[in-house]
């Protein structure tokens, strides 16, 4: 039997890139409990949602859909969901499968859902989807999650950095000199920018400062501070075999560039620090991305705060003004916190019907919200999230730009008074498994793109009430759809003409 047409390929090498989960791919069941049978196609419902571990249940789901086994495919797609509910790439997968066999409300209800959950997609001539077109629900189904791909917000490109094969991917403000500092991953060189996108080299590696490629910049303006992550990666162009896997964070004084001090990662392993966050007090910590851990800098070093195996890739972190709780994301769970003071986390409870909280790479604090920049979801888009007076929920959260042209891979930036200027067009998926680009002749300049952190300021976007849909339902929904599902974010009252519940 034929395989379904699937995005199962990349889903799959999305969970191999973490190591954590590698399995033996040729045993489907060989992560399973013992009390699994040894024949995966023998696994009853119960026994494939029973299981935790993502990698073992996608080699399952695998197997399935090798063998048109498509009903315990589904189960386990299913479970996958269950345990990243923020994907959508998994959510999608799910709805194309209910497709394929004809399962209208299934692939109906969920992808309503989805849009009321903020995606957006181009449904109109997908031939996956043939088997269940041709009624009026679904064509309400694809006019609003086309709808969720139209251009949102009063974002601008702030300016362009022609520096091409360079990689640069991570901004931050020095307040006292009024200028951006931008870091290459690929030249390891930390330059001085300016708004007409001129770069003047400010700290570049050489063997005293012992710099890799450039993930993230923290400014410490108080303290006379710049924080730097750097790590030993392929795509750096001095790389060098034997110094694989090393990472650590750096400090130099922001207004010289002197070296004052070099904080390695500790223990051995593969380790890259990609992300970082400084606090109005000094605190700095920095998260490994690869094996899920988040480190906090003292006079000491490098010291482990966290280390969750059950995550798949933390990104982005923010402090709050106290420095009491510190947050971050994970790329396919959402968005959690520590409370730093109690040494114990927990996860930033939100809506889930109304707001999707995957593939969010950039993280930050302003004025009692956290701001997201999500690159992982269609559409990618920059949001406001409202949190309540603890800061353990999100309570309205409201896009501030979506599906930009300047978008292909929002990534990190810096927050400069009231404004968010951040990196639009990551261009790391440009460079082959060697760190060399697929093909330099398309690779583009860097756009720093500004998003209003007030636009619609006091206005509660998503909350906890569902709110008036873009377009309504036809009289036949009822049939096909399993409960009722008003898709869509509240339109401001303030300002009709903007269509924030669009995104």
């Amino acid at each position: 039997m034929k395989a379904l047409p699937t995005l199962f390929a990349a889903l799959l090498l999305a969970f191999a890139l973490n190591p954590a989960h590698a399995q033996d791919k040729k045993n489907p069941a060989a992560s399973a409990p013992p009390s699994y049978p040894s024949d995966p196609s023998a696994m009853t419902e119960q026994q494939i949602k029973s299981g935790n571990l993502p990698a073992g249940l996608n080699q399952l789901a695998q197997f399935y859909n090798d063998n048109g086994d498509y009903q315990r495919f589904i189960w386990t797609l299913q479970r996958l969901i269950e345990l990243s509910p923020n994907s959508g790439t998994l959510k999608m997968q799910l709805a194309i499968t209910y497709a394929q066999v004809d399962n209208k409300s299934g692939a109906y209800d969920l992808l309503v859902r989805m849009q009321s959950q903020g995606y957006g997609y181009d449904l109109t001539d997908d031939k996956r989807f043939d088997k269940i077109r041709g009624t009026k629900v679904w064509d309400y189904i694809v006019a609003n999650l086309k709808a969720n791909l139209k251009p949102f917000g009063e974002g601008k490109r702030a300016f362009d950095i022609d520096a091409r094969d360079s990689l640069i991917e991570s901004l931050a403000y020095d307040p006292k000199r009024k200028q951006f500092l931008a870091g290459s991953m690929r030249e390891g060189v930390i330059s001085l920018a300016t708004m007409d996108g001129k770069l003047t080299p400010f700290i570049t590696p050489d063997a005293s400062n012992g710099l890799w490629g450039v993930y993230d910049l923290g400014v410490d303006s108080a303290h006379d501070a710049l924080y730097v992550t750097s790590s030993s990666v392929v795509q750096f162009k001095n790389y060098k075999p034997e110094d694989a896997g090393k990472a650590a964070v750096f400090k130099f004084q922001l207004s010289t560039g002197k070296l004052l001090g070099k904080y390695p990662v500790p223990g051995e392993g593969r380790h890259i620090l990609s992300t970082l966050v400084v606090g109005k007090d000094g605190q700095v910590f920095a998260a490994d991305g690869v094996a899920n851990e988040i480190y906090k800098l003292d006079a000491a070093g490098l010291k482990l705060i966290m280390r969750n195996p059950k995550l798949e890739s933390v990104r982005g972190m923010a402090l709050s003004p106290d420095g009491k709780i510190l947050y971050f994301a994970d790329y396919s769970l959402g968005i959690f916190g520590i409370d730093l003071a109690k040494a114990s986390g927990f996860e930033v409870k939100h809506n889930a019907e109304k707001l999707a909280l995957g593939g969010i790479d950039g993280l930050y604090y302003y004025d009692g919200n956290l701001v997201m920049i999500s690159n992982g979801m269609s559409p990618a888009r920059v949001m406001r999230l409202k949190l309540s007076p603890d800061g353990r929920e999100i309570t309205g959260a409201l896009p501030l730009d979506a599906t930009q042209p300047a978008f292909t891979a929002p990534t990190y930036g810096a927050i400069v008074d009231d404004h968010l200027f951040f990196i639009a067009n990551s261009q790391k998926s440009q460079y082959d498994q060697y760190g060399l680009p697929l093909d330099a002749t398309k690779l583009q300049p860097v756009h720093v793109f500004k998003s209003d952190l007030r636009f619609a300021w006091g206005q509660s976007g998503v909350g906890a009430d569902l709110n008036a849909i873009p377009v309504a339902p036809p009289a036949e929904a009822s049939k096909f759809l399993k409960a009722p599902a008003k898709p869509g974010l509240s339109k401001p009252a303030e300002q009709p003409s903007k269509p924030a519940e669009q995104h």
